[in-house]
C-alpha cells in the first residue's frame, strides 16, 4: 500500500500527501567524498592575500572554518603554470628547468589557511597551463611525459617539505587533452617517490572518453581513482559508471552569487548525486576576489574584491553550502533511499553508520536555480506537504534539527541558514510543509552555526592616488599589492647589481612563451586600479634589460583582462631599447597613434609620464614632454597597466597613479 502511495503522490493524484522511506535496511548508497571549491584557474583569489586584517581571517573563516559557514571538506588549488586561465596568471613554482621556488603566489599560503581550520580537508592540486620549457617550443606537455610527471611531482614534494602540506588528489591538465601514457607514467612517478597515498584524478573535462579508454586499458583503470568531470549538468554517462571509480563534478556552478546562483548551488549539490551517482562537487570558484571587469566576475561561494577597504561579501551560496557541510563529513554514505520529490525539487540522506542521520532537501524552482552551463531543461515545481517514514537503524529517533533557507529572487530579505524548533518524529514519521525555493535540513547533529562577524568597512573605489615603490625587503607574498597579472608573471625583485635608488623593484621574470590553456597574448601586462576610471596619469621607472629588441610600457583606459587580453585596446605609451617610441591603441601594438625617437637604451632607469584626458594623451620621458595631443581612439575608460613588448626580463620602480 506505501508503494502505491508514493506513486500516486508522485504522479500529482490530488488529496494524496506523498510518502518517502528513509532507511538503511537494503544496504547504503556510495561513500560521500565532500564538497569544495577552487582557487586558481585562473588568479580567482588574487586580490584576497591583500586584505587587512581582521578581515582576512575572517572571509577565511567562512570559507574553511567547520560548523561556521562554506565548512568547505575540500580545497583544489591551481598548479600555476605561467599563464593566463581566466582572470589571471599564476606564477610556476618552475619558471625554468634550473629553478625551483616553492613560495611564489597565494596558494601555498590559502592551503595552510584552510588546513589551520580544518586539518581534515582534502587538498587537490591542478594544472591549467605549463610554463614553456615542458613543452621545448611546443605548446604541449606530453611529448616528454617524464619531465612533465617531474615537474608536478616536485610541485606535491614541495608542499609538503616547505610548507607541510599533504595533497591528497592530482589532476592532469584542465580541460584540455590527457595522454593516457602520461597519466600510467605519473602513478609510477608518484609511487616512486614515496606519494603512493596521492591519487589521480582525469581528466577534468568530459565523462567521454577518459571513460572508455578506462575500460578499454585495465592499467589506465587501475591507475586513476576518480573520473572528474566539468559542468555535468547533474548527469553521468554509463561507462563512467561501469568503471566502479568515483564519479566526481570536479568543477561545477560557476554562476553569479545571487540568489540565482544559490538556488543553481543547492540544486546541483543534491542532484549531482540523484541524477548522476556524484560523489563530491566542486564550485569554480572559491571566492570572487578579483577585479569584477574581469571574465565571471562575482562568481565565487561569496565576494572579497576590495582589499583597499575591507568589504566584503557573505553571499548566498556560502549559506546554501552550510546545509550540506555542516552536517556531513567525507566518509560518511548516501542512503540508497534518495530522490526527487513528487512536485519538484530533490532529497538526499547520508549517515555516518553510527546512527546519525541528514537530510537535505531542495525545492528550486528552475528560474531560480539557473547555472551558467549546461542549458538547464524546463521543469516545475510546485508546494508539497512530504512525509518521511524513518526506518531501519533510524526507526528509533524521537527529535532531528532543522535549518532553512528561502531563496526568493527579489526578496527584501532572503532566509538564509536560520534555525527552526526541533522536529519531534511521531511513530517513525515526520512531515513538512515545502514551499518553492526551498532549502532543508533535518539532522541528528546538534553542531550546525551560523558564524557572523561585525559588518566589515563599507564599499569604496580604489583610491585615486595611488603609489608603490616595492621597497620590501621580505615580501610576504612574489607579486605587489593589487596588481593582477593578465600575461607574464611580476613579481618582487632584488636588483644586487644597483646600490643606488632601485634595489627593490618590480620584475616582468618569463622569457619564454608557456603552454598555455587559451590564447595569451604575445606581451605581458599586468593591470591595477578602477576600471572606470578615464582620466589619469601614470607614473612609472622602467628598467629594459634586453638589448636592441626590448621594450615596456605604460598604459591607461585598458579594456581588456582574462582570457581575452590579447584583444585589449587602451592608451599604450611604449618605449623601446633602439631607442624609438609608440603610442598604440591597443596591446598587440597594431592601432599606431604617434612614434618617433626617444633616446632610451636598455640597462638605463627612465622614467614615463602617460596623461590621459578627455580625448587627448600626452607622454613625459624623464619628466620632459615627448609627445602630445594624440587624439585617444578606443575605449573612454579602464585600468592602468604596466608590461613588456615580448616575454623578457624588465624591472619597474616608483609606480603612481593619479585620477581625476
Amino acid at each position: 500500500m506505501a508503494a502505491l502511495l508514493l506513486i500516486l503522490a508522485v504522479l500529482g493524484v490530488p488529496g494524496i500527501q506523498a510518502q518517502y522511506n528513509l532507511s538503511d535496511e537494503g544496504g547504503l548508497g556510495r561513500e560521500f567524498d565532500g564538497i569544495g571549491a577552487v582557487s586558481g584557474g585562473g588568479a580567482t583569489s588574487r586580490l584576497l592575500v591583500n586584505y587587512p586584517e581582521p578581515y582576512r581571517s575572517q572571509i577565511l573563516d567562512y570559507l574553511f572554518k567547520p560548523n561556521f559557514g562554506a565548512s568547505l571538506h575540500i580545497f583544489k588549488v591551481e598548479i600555476g603554470g605561467d599563464a593566463q586561465t581566466t582572470d589571471g596568471t599564476e606564477p610556476s613554482h618552475m619558471h625554468y628547468p634550473d629553478d625551483q621556488n616553492y613560495f611564489r603566489g597565494y596558494e601555498w599560503w590559502l592551503m595552510k589557511e584552510a588546513k589551520k581550520r580544518n586539518p581534515n580537508i582534502t587538498l587537490i592540486g591542478l594544472p591549467w597551463a605549463y610554463p614553456g620549457w615542458i613543452g621545448n617550443g611546443k605548446n604541449w606537455p606530453y611529448d616528454n611525459p617524464d619531465v612533465t610527471a617531474y615537474y608536478v611531482v616536485s610541485w606535491i614534494i614541495g608542499a609538503k617539505q616547505y610548507h607541510d602540506l599533504d595533497i591528497d588528489y592530482i589532476g592532469i591538465w584542465n580541460e584540455r587533452a590527457f595522454d593516457t601514457k602520461y597519466i600510467k607514467l605519473l602513478r609510477y612517478t608518484l609511487d616512486k617517490y614515496g606519494l603512493e597515498g596521492v591519487g589521480i584524478i582525469a581528466s577534468d573535462n568530459l565523462w567521454e572518453p577518459i571513460s572508455y579508454w578506462m575500460l578499454h586499458d585495465s592499467e589506465l583503470l587501475r591507475v586513476v581513482d576518480v573520473i572528474g568531470a566539468h559542468y555535468p549538468g547533474t548527469l553521468t554517462v554509463k561507462s563512467a559508471i561501469d568503471t566502479g571509480k568515483k564519479l566526481w563534478a570536479s568543477e561545477d556552478y560557476s554562476t553569479y552569487n545571487d540568489e540565482v546562483g544559490g538556488g543553481c548551488w543547492a540544486r546541483i549539490l543534491n542532484q549531482n548525486y540523484v541524477n548522476g551517482n556524484m560523489t563530491s562537487t566542486i564550485s569554480w570558484n572559491l571566492i570572487a576576489s578579483y577585479y569584477e571587469q574581469l571574465p565571471f566576475g562575482l562568481e565565487g561561494l561569496m565576494t572579497a574584491k576590495e582589499p583597499w577597504t575591507g568589504n566584503y561579501i557573505v553571499s548566498p551560496p556560502i549559506w546554501v553550502t552550510a546545509h550540506t557541510t555542516q552536517f556531513t563529513q567525507p566518509g560518511w554514505y548516501y542512503l540508497q533511499t534518495v530522490g526527487h520529490l513528487g512536485k519538484g525539487g530533490s532529497y538526499v540522506a547520508l549517515t555516518d553508520r553510527r546512527g546519525n542521520l541528514t537530510l537535505i532537501i531542495e525545492t528550486m524552482a528552475h528560474n531560480n536555480s539557473i547555472c551558467i552551463r549546461p542549458p538547464l531543461p524546463p521543469f516545475n515545481v510546485s508546494p508539497q506537504n512530504a512525509t518521511f517514514y524513518l526506518e531501519g537503524s533510524f526507526h528509533n529517533l524521537k527529535t532531528l534539527q532543522v535549518w532553512y533557507s528561502k531563496l526568493e529572487v527579489n526578496a527584501t530579505k532572503p532566509v538564509l541558514f536560520k534555525q527552526l524548533s526541533p522536529l519531534k518524529v511521531s511513530n517513525g514519521a515526520f512531515t513538512l510543509e515545502l514551499g518553492i525555493n526551498e532549502v532543508y535540513t533535518v539532522t541528528t547533529l546538534l553542531t550546525g552555526q551560523k558564524g557572523t562577524y561585525p559588518q566589515p568597512p563599507k564599499s569604496q573605489p580604489f583610491p585615486l592616488k595611488y603609489k608603490d615603490d616595492f621597497n620590501v625587503r621580505n615580501p610576504p607574498f612574489s607579486e605587489a599589492p593589487y596588481f593582477a597579472d593578465q600575461s607574464g608573471v611580476f613579481e618582487y625583485f632584488t636588483n644586487t647589481s644597483d646600490p643606488g635608488d632601485h634595489v627593490f623593484t618590480f620584475r616582468q621574470v618569463l622569457t619564454q612563451r608557456p603552454i598555455t590553456w587559451v590564447t595569451d597574448a604575445d606581451q605581458s601586462i599586468s593591470v591595477i586600479g578602477d576600471f572606470m576610471w578615464s582620466n589619469v596619469t601614470v607614473t612609472c621607472d622602467i628598467y629594459i634589460e634586453t638589448p636592441e629588441t626590448g621594450g615596456v610600457f605604460v598604459a591607461a583606459r585598458v579594456d581588456q583582462g582574462g582570457s581575452p587580453t590579447r584583444l585589449a585596446k587602451g592608451i599604450f605609451f611604449w618605449v623601446f631599447a633602439d631607442g624609438t617610441y609608440k603610442v598604440t591603441g591597443d596591446l598587440c601594438g597594431q592601432i599606431v597613434l604617434r612614434k618617433g625617437l626617444s633616446g632610451v637604451r636598455a640597462r638605463r632607469w627612465h622614467t614615463l609620464t602617460l596623461k590621459v584626458d578627455g580625448f587627448y594623451a600626452s607622454g613625459l620621458l624623464n619628466g620632459n614632454l615627448l609627445w602630445k595631443d594624440v587624439i585617444t581612439i578606443g575605449p573612454m575608460h579602464g585600468w592602468a597597466a604596466i608590461g613588456t613588448s615580448s616575454f623578457e626580463f624588465a624591472q619597474f620602480d616608483n609606480f603612481m597613479i593619479e585620477a581625476q
